[in-house]
């Protein structure tokens, strides 16, 4: 498998950060195979959840739990099992799009979770035969991953080849998805055909167990030049653990596996920063954080407690990172592809926060749940994704009776990933709720946005982070960068010398600051390395001052060597704005009728407002129909200067 030269100069960075973090090495480091092989429980007495013949321990789920899922499943009875035809796999090729095939992939999955779970449910034999219609079509299909993934093959991106067996997050996905069906159903299976699950473990083991085995190239591995893995190894890994545990026959194989397993998943830990940032940012932790968190559960079940890693402080640190930044609702901090509005998994956060003795992360379990309406409407399918289903099912009561803790931090600050998220009111909503980064630009689903910062009042957005449209081909592309979103000047960031900042892990702050105290929160960076050389900026200093309970103010100071066109400061709100009062930029929230201001130097800038229509759906699920970019565009060429504009809410 070849590299391109960038990614290999960015493995030697993030080779230089693993060394700095010290190589952990806290799984395969503590426990060697030798130790694994001893601790390992065998696969017949491997019993992370009851069976279908386990009926006493059936009773605890919720009866109107069951009762939906049933009626969900008996609507599928019967209907048909969509084709996944070739030319809409190649639609990816052809024209970037990956959601028409992946709506009839995922699709698949869902429906077959959901007749898996409402015939263990019922214990009545009614849906075995769809279920065995699902198991032999998913069988049946050339590749079990999406196109978007496909361009890892010798033969590129196309049609995928059937002699190179390529393992992506969908892939391993589905082989945990048709193991646990397995291990939930076992011989009720074969009252359909014993062949039935000879077929899962012949796929199983050609298209995960043994390519997982045999190679060492996977880039999620971490093994190759390419260092920078990412959520695919947790996510990855969490459900080739599930399939080796519950289907390799071989044990040599077996305890192979596992622990080449937690030699994945050291790799990912070891360029694991310190302070548990994850900087994917909070969507993305519910397959980074939380799969390293389902990994953990498989480890520790399967060799009775014996691997445990809930008293690290790392471990500690990458469950507690996803309510330091929690804003309210369904608002979190959404730097880089995040999206600013986010259901997280109740469940495992709540068993997360028990698991390293957090009563803050326990709670906000809790309070989620409820927020959610979760033991009324748990989704039994998932996404397929029964392993996350599972621990579930069996918490509801719990949950329902477990105390709720919204997590209304006063500030934290994440001094690796560089990036502070502060509040007016410690323990309350109430008014202005601030967020920075400094960071690099070669973050893992990076934007070029170092120095940015976004602004919430009462819970509601006032200046924002857009976040990412519906994924393309060209998301992850060379092309990358011409996409808007990703781009400085749709962030909360200057246009210097009418030039945007750069992508590549070379273009990154100096001197990152932070302090705070009961009245004040001040985080200062200098972005000036975060623009190419055509910029000509030698300094710029960003200041960002939240005075508790009154305002925040954005002071900038700045030295460029030459100054050719006229400074431009963005800054994009989901708001109405009106520029008319010179001196005074005022946002209306339609919704809630509150109104604030941000007050300039009218002798320094001109104000103006560009109104941006949204036409991708993802993007207008966070924000709406439209988004305004306010632009503050300065009267005067200057080599050095300084502004200050303030953020209050209106008297």
């Amino acid at each position: 498998m070849r590299y391109p030269a960038f990614l290999i100069a960015l493995s030697l960075i993030l080779v230089q950060t693993a060394l700095a973090f010290g190589n952990r090495d806290l799984l395969a480091g503590r426990w060697p195979e030798q130790e694994v092989r001893r601790i390992l429980v065998s696969r017949a007495d491997f019993k992370p959840f009851p069976t279908i013949t386990d009926r006493r321990d059936w009773s605890q789920v919720p009866q109107n739990v069951q009762s939906d899922c049933i009626k969900e499943a008996e609507k599928l009875l019967g209907t048909k099992w969509e084709p996944l035809p070739a030319s809409v796999f190649l639609e990816y090729k052809r024209d970037g799009n990956r959601t028409n095939y992946e709506r009839l992939s995922f699709g698949r999955r869902q429906r077959l979770a959901t007749l898996v779970m409402a015939e263990v449910f019922e214990n009545k034999g009614r849906f075995l035969d769809e279920i065995a219609n699902g198991v032999w079509a998913i069988c049946e299909e050339t590749f079990w991953g999406v196109p978007a993934h496909i361009g890892v093959q010798k033969k590129g991106t196309d049609l995928p080849d059937i002699s190179e067996p390529i393992v992506d997050l969908f892939a391993a996905e589905t082989g945990a998805l048709l193991a646990w069906t397995d291990y939930l159903l076992g011989p009720r299976l074969d009252t359909v055909s014993p062949l039935l699950r000879e077929r899962i473990r012949i796929e199983e083991g050609r298209r995960l167990l043994s390519p997982c085995l045999e190679r060492d190239d996977f880039w999620w591995m971490g093994f190759g030049p390419r260092k920078d893995v990412n959520n695919w190894t947790p996510w990855i890994c969490s459900n080739w653990l599930a399939a080796t545990l519950l289907i390799e026959q071989n044990d040599a194989s077996r305890v192979k596996s596992v622990h080449k397993i937690m030699r994945v998943l050291d790799n990912f830990l070891n360029i694991y920063p310190d302070d548990g940032g994850c900087d994917e940012g909070p969507g993305y932790w519910g397959r980074a954080g939380a799969s390293l968190f389902d990994c953990l559960e498989l480890l520790e079940s399967a060799s009775a407690g014996k691997v445990n890693l809930y008293g690290d402080p790392l471990i500690r640190k990458i469950g507690q990172y996803i309510y330091k930044v929690y804003i309210k609702d369904d608002y979190y901090v959404n730097f880089a592809d995040a999206s600013a509005r986010l259901n997280p998994e109740a469940g495992l956060i709540y068993r997360y926060g028990k698991r390293i003795d957090d009563p803050a992360m326990a709670g906000f379990g809790a309070f989620l749940a409820k927020q959610q309406g979760l033991a009324q409407n748990l989704r039994v399918s998932r996404n397929g994704s029964l392993g996350r289903l599972l621990p579930d099912l069996f918490l509801l009561n719990e949950l329902a009776s477990a105390a709720p803790r919204e997590p209304l931090l006063g500030e934290a600050w994440f001094p690796n990933l560089e990036v502070l998220t502060a509040r007016s009111t410690p323990g309350s909503v109430a008014g202005l709720y601030l967020a920075a980064k400094g960071g690099h630009n070669a973050e893992s689903h990076n934007h070029n946005d170092v120095g940015n910062f976004i602004v919430y009042a009462g819970g509601r957005p006032l200046l924002i982070d857009v976040g990412v449209g519906t994924y393309t081909s060209k998301t992850f592309s060379s092309r990358r960068y011409e996409i808007w979103t990703m781009q400085s000047d749709f962030h909360n960031l200057p246009t210097v010398n009418g030039v945007m900042q750069k992508e590549g892990r070379e273009f990154h702050s100096r001197s990152p600051r932070f302090s705070s105290d009961a009245g004040k929160v001040e985080f200062s960076v200098d972005i000036a390395g975060a623009y190419p050389a055509e910029a000509k900026v030698d300094r710029w200093e960003r200041k960002l001052v939240l005075d508790r309970g009154k305002r925040i103010e954005l002071v900038e100071d700045y030295q460029l060597k030459e100054a050719v066109k006229p400074l431009r400061l963005n800054l994009m709100t989901p708001l109405k704005a009106d520029v008319s009062q010179k001196g005074t930029i005022g946002l209306s929230d339609p919704t809630t009728g509150s109104q604030y201001g941000i007050s300039y130097d009218a002798s320094q800038f001109d104000a103006s407002i560009e109104d941006i229509p949204l036409t991708d759906d993802r993007l207008k699920s966070a924000w709406g129909e439209r988004l305004a970019r306010i632009v503050l565009t300065a009267k005067n060429l200057n080599t050095k200067g300084n502004y200050r504009i303030e953020i209050t809410p209106s008297r």
